[in-house]
């Protein structure tokens, strides 16, 4: 189905997952205006390699920007806020900057969203929310538990965005994706199936922690792209 009267704004495009649903988005008919995180190299990130780079619009600039982000926002009827700090670890060493990119880049993508009569946000939450398992499989009952500097920041990322939702009625919708692998995800960000699969190239042995029955829910990345522009398009809740 074509949907060339609306216009998608993609948030954190240049990454692992915000460049696969690009992609996506651009193969269902829409609209796409993708946003890379500003730097002085003019460099996209996965966007300069897909095939489909010239049939999207470009943008550089920083969610932490609420004057850039109301800029943004103007036309869209859509917004996929994927923009985020992720790694664990720099988080122990840098939180501030977790705070400003991932709470405060969300109220200012909210506050866009809300004040240019955007249809719908998509607010892209993780599994580190629930921290470590108290119960399996976990639901959304789970305790949140904020075991890092990231976890709590995305914590508070959700909440203010589900805060816009409670307090002004924005059409708000939190996917919250566990152990998303394909191509395009970092070799070395320590997961276990980019480990593996590093492992295995290297012809080394392959690491496993503790008795090796620990269980995980993965979810490959087409799945979850798919699942996200059903997201898009349904009229249910915002969770």
């Amino acid at each position: 189905m074509i949907n060339n009267e609306k216009t998608v704004l993609v948030t954190g495009a240049d990454g692992f997952i915000g460049s696969h649903l690009t992609e996506l988005l651009v193969r269902e008919g829409y609209k796409v205006k993708a946003l890379s995180q500003y730097n002085s190299f003019n460099y996209w990130g996965w966007l300069e390699d897909i095939e489909c780079r010239d049939q999207i619009k470009i943008l550089n600039g920083d969610v932490r920007d609420p004057h850039y982000c109301k800029h943004i926002t103007r036309d869209v009827d859509i917004v996929f806020h994927l923009a985020a700090l992720i790694a664990i670890p720099y988080s122990y060493v840098a939180p501030d900057s977790y705070v400003d990119t991932n709470i405060k880049g969300t109220l200012n993508i909210c506050q866009a969203a809300m004040e240019n009569g955007v249809k719908r946000v998509i607010h892209t939450s993780t599994s580190a929310v629930y921290g470590t398992a108290q119960y399996v499989p976990i639901d959304e009952k789970h305790p949140l538990q904020p075991q890092s500097p990231y976890s709590a920041s995305k914590i508070g990322a959700d909440a203010m965005a589900m805060s816009f939702f409670n307090a002004f009625n924005l059409p708000v919708t939190i996917a919250r994706p566990f152990n998303t692998y394909g191509p395009r995800m970092h070799p070395n960000d320590g997961r276990v199936v980019s480990n593996f699969i590093v492992q295995a190239l290297q012809g080394k042995d392959i690491t496993i922690y503790g008795d090796g029955q620990q269980t995980r829910s993965f979810c490959y990345v087409d799945d979850l792209i798919d699942a996200m522009v059903k997201m898009m398009n349904s009229e249910k809740g915002f969770t």
